[in-house]
């Protein structure tokens, strides 16, 4: 019977939800699905300074509004909890002092004053540093010396013993589910701790001993943890258990190619969300960093993208963040909301207005006529805000440009006389607008230099929604009263 699919999110609670961790997050979750797999989420939060609370409901919060929800967790439980790392304080030591027993690590007692001068001499002499082993073969009596002295042990794991005992060579080989054949030479690498002298354990061991008696199977991460990859394999093998495979996604770069930070635009999935970026679009353009569909077809549910996905087709190579076209994949998934369900969504994004000043027929004209363009569902906060209030604000370029202008001088007396008289139905002012350019028009105006004076008194700018249906929405006292109010 081949062995059950289990794969695994592990964030740190030190910040909200980064979209490179979700990416890593739907990998794996589109993995399991693929495989018939399980989904565990674990709350890696060993450091105790930059742990939050807020953070860990951020955690909770994007990753079930991504739609990734796991099948085991610290809130639903599951056979290998608990799920949060420091709720299982108590399972690493005796780990430790196994490998310390077989050999495999020992108790270190250097200073952190000695370990900084250590580093500094491997400076001086222009080479990489690499722990001494200074406290490898301690006898009982240095070792008593020490804790005389006060001194608090931390446990280093012997990399070269256990290199020897399990390889032919200094060079540690693995096959990467992403990248292939991956190889390191051991020997550069020193002995690490495993164990801090105050007792709580370090990261390569603590996920090690986490993913061992969770049964994970795969573990997909970005490759910023290649490096670890070795020493995890090596403690797995000194621990007498079979590794996980592994495998190491590319990194998510800015579209300048440096790493993606708050500078080029949104990175946690919060901010996306509350930027009016709809889920569905945030997922689909996720999935496409760094894979593709097989038949070429950019937009895709997340069950379409599941049965599809391969992770051995992921690229090895970094993806870029391409902010213009997530924007223009949200777009296409926008236009595709009924006008029903858009007029929900837009809903929190226009709370600064009373909607209740609009009739439910009006909202919904409003949002018909103003959708289009719309990237993000923020968009709409600006889009419309002169359907609301009985003021406009009119910028100095527009003022400047036409409504200081002779055109407007001349047509927008003209324009209150006659629209006084008119029946403002959509039908009827798209007929008379035509006769009232038509006639400017003889008089040798563009026609599009008088709808830009109607346009930015009404408006206060000098493009936005049809004409005949912002005129209708905002009724003829307050087109007239706006129309006055720029001369």
């Amino acid at each position: 019977m081949a062995e059950e699919v289990r794969v695994r999110i592990a964030p740190s609670p030190s910040g909200n939800l980064h979209i490179g961790t979700a990416r890593t997050g739907l990998f794996n979750f589109l993995f399991a699905k693929k495989m018939g797999g399980k989904y565990v989420l674990r709350i890696e939060d060993t450091d105790a300074e930059r742990t939050s609370q807020a953070y860990i409901d951020n955690i909770f919060d994007s990753l079930k509004a991504l739609g990734l929800e796991w099948d085991e967790g610290p809130d639903v439980g599951g056979p290998y909890g608990p799920y949060t790392q420091s709720q299982r304080f108590d399972i690493y030591p005796k780990y430790a002092q196994k490998l310390v027993d077989a050999g495999f690590a020992y108790e270190c007692y250097c200073t952190p004053e000695e370990l900084e001068a250590e580093k500094e001499q491997s400076q001086k002499n222009k080479v990489a540093h690499v722990y001494s082993g200074r406290c490898r073969n301690l006898t009982d009596a240095e070792k008593e010396a020490f804790i005389k002295e006060g001194r608090k042990p931390a446990i280093r794991f012997d990399v070269q013993k256990a290199q020897k005992a399990f390889h032919d060579s200094n060079i540690l080989t693995f096959k990467d589910l992403v990248k292939g054949e991956l190889h390191q030479d051991m020997s550069l690498i020193g002995d690490f701790v495993i164990m801090k002298s105050n007792g709580t354990p370090t990261y390569n061991f603590a996920v090690v001993i986490d993913d061992m008696l969770m049964k994970m199977s795969h573990v997909i991460r970005g490759e910023d943890h290649i490096s670890n990859t070795y020493k995890q394999i090596l403690i797995y093998e000194a621990l007498g258990e079979k590794a996980p495979e592994f495998g190491h996604l590319g990194m998510i770069l800015a579209p300048d190619r440096s790493k993606l930070s708050k500078r080029h635009g949104a990175t946690a999935v919060s901010e996306f969300v509350e930027k009016g970026y709809l889920i569905d679009a945030l997922v689909n353009f996720v999935a496409l960093l760094g894979w593709s569909p097989s038949d070429g077809e950019e937009i895709k549910s997340v069950d379409e993208i599941a049965k599809d996905f391969r992770i051995g087709e992921v690229s090895s190579s970094n993806s870029i963040f391409e902010y213009d076209k997530l924007n223009w994949m949200n777009s296409q998934y926008i236009k595709k909301l009924s006008l029903e369900e858009l007029k929900e969504r837009l809903k929190p994004f226009l709370a600064k207005y009373d909607l209740n000043s609009i009739t439910d027929a009006q909202y919904s004209r409003m949002v018909e006529v103003t959708r289009e363009p719309l990237t993000i569902l923020s968009d709409i906060t600006d889009a419309v805000s002169y359907f609301f209030g009985d003021d406009v604000e009119v910028d100095e370029e527009t003022k400047a440009k036409v409504l200081d202008g002779e055109v407007a001088k001349k047509v927008l007396p003209d324009f209150i006389e006659k629209a006084t008289g008119w029946d403002f139905t959509e039908e009827n002012l798209h007929e008379k607008l035509e006769e009232f350019r038509g006639f400017y028009k003889e008089q040798g105006i563009k026609p599009k230099e008088t709808m830009w004076a109607i346009r930015a008194a009404v408006t206060g700018r000098t493009r936005g929604a049809d004409m005949c249906a912002t005129l209708c929405i905002l009724g003829k006292d307050k087109v007239i009263a706006r129309c006055k109010k720029a001369l």
